[in-house]
């Protein structure tokens, strides 16, 4: 009992120092917690966002061919499909029809795919919630759309694509397969790409070397390799972000790294006191780490919730430009919350500790010394 009334007075001593001294620590718990903020945005934006992506492509295709002239992607012709259904384990292949619009009314670039004709009726399209918002149409709008010739082709807005697929479709226009062939001027007999599954999910890397092997222009791409390119893009903006802000992080750790490994006459004062009142020196190391904790730990764990809010309550606002990329249809979507705790761990161990421990040394320094000689300096 008598320990742990000892460990209470501590704690409330340590309280109180920091209570009188609120100023200088209210500075320093703001600049934390907007440091632990900003990191944390990050974290929880670039992971959430991955996860999103990887769910995506779940559904995509295993397999993408592409045909290459010259190192650049071009038409892939319909006996290349003859040729990669005779491969033994693929199970599904499939020429797919899609490409770019530029319209340079709204300055965007729309994402054209073709459907199968029984699906989309002719001269008609289904647009996505980007598309709607920029050319300010609904249903039963006519949207022109300037063809490879240069005549302009109306089309009726049939359906606009739900808000839940935003995410991949804000930017999307569908439009049957005759349409998207007069509309871009593709012969019949010719697709964009050829999307294919396969049997055994082991044999992938066996049937793209297969597929290099018979058709030696053409350019298998594996679902893995697409999901990798995604999380190598995310993380670079994420790290671009982060390297926009360093110099305020380190601004941050120099300012907390001078605040924790320094004591003021006052606080040496202090500590001069207590040692003469007949404290011993780990119960000042332990009553300048509680301070320490106090800040660390507010700020931490403010960061953290605000990070949270602002990341998957208010659409990460302050970064969306920087994270989102350069782009007139931005998608709106709300992430669904997901937090790495891999990632928070780490940043508990970059914020937290470090700052705490820092606090220790100079308590130490202090507290080792002749009370008198501190207390007159």
């Amino acid at each position: 009992m008598i320990w742990i009334e000892k460990q209470r007075n501590i704690i409330d001593f340590a309280l109180s120092a920091l209570l009188r001294r609120w100023g200088k620590n209210l500075a320093l718990l703001t600049v934390y917690t907007v440091i632990v903020f900003i990191l944390t945005s990050i974290f929880f934006f670039t992971t959430s966002i991955k996860r999103e992506a990887s769910n995506v492509l779940q559904g995509s295709p295993e397999i993408v061919v592409q045909k290459l002239v010259a190192g650049r992607h071009d038409l892939i012709p319909e006996n290349y499909i003859r040729t990669i259904e005779k491969i033994t384990g693929v199970r599904m292949v499939k020429g797919r029809l899609w490409g770019y619009y530029y319209e340079p009314s709204v300055g965007a670039n729309y994402t054209v795919i073709a459907t199968s004709d029984s699906v989309a009726k002719a001269g008609t399209v289904a647009i996505g919630m980007g598309v709607s918002r920029v050319l300010h149409a609904q249903k039963g709008d006519l949207v022109p759309l300037r063809g490879f010739d240069g005549a302009y082709i109306p089309f009726e807005v049939a359906d606009i694509l739900s808000p839940e697929s935003e995410l991949v479709s804000a930017d999307l226009v569908e439009m049957s397969e005759r349409d998207f062939r007069n509309l871009f001027g593709i012969e019949k007999g010719y697709f964009t790409d050829v999307a294919l599954q396969v049997r055994n999910k082991k044999e992938l890397s066996t049937v793209a070397d297969k597929i290099k092997r018979l058709l030696p222009d053409a350019r298998p791409i594996l679902r893995d390799e697409i999901a990798r390119t995604y999380d190598a893009v995310f993380d670079w903006r994420g790290g671009l972000l982060i390297f926009v802000i360093a110099g305020a992080v380190l601004a941050f750790i120099i300012f907390s790294w001078d605040k924790a490994t320094s004591l003021s006459s006052e606080e040496r004062r202090e500590i001069g006191i207590l040692k003469a009142v007949g404290w011993e020196t780990s119960e000042v190391i332990i009553m300048k780490s509680w301070e320490g904790m106090a800040i660390s730990l507010s700020a931490f764990f403010m960061g953290i919730v605000f990070a949270y809010l602002h990341v998957f309550f208010a659409s990460y606002i302050f970064f969306e430009p920087v994270l989102k990329g350069w782009s007139v249809l931005y998608p709106h979507f709300r992430l669904v919350p997901y937090i790495d705790p891999y990632q928070v761990a780490a940043l508990f161990f970059l914020t937290v500790v470090p700052y705490t421990v820092a606090t220790i040394i100079p308590s130490w320094k202090a507290a080792i010394v002749d009370p008198d000689e501190v207390m007159r300096l």
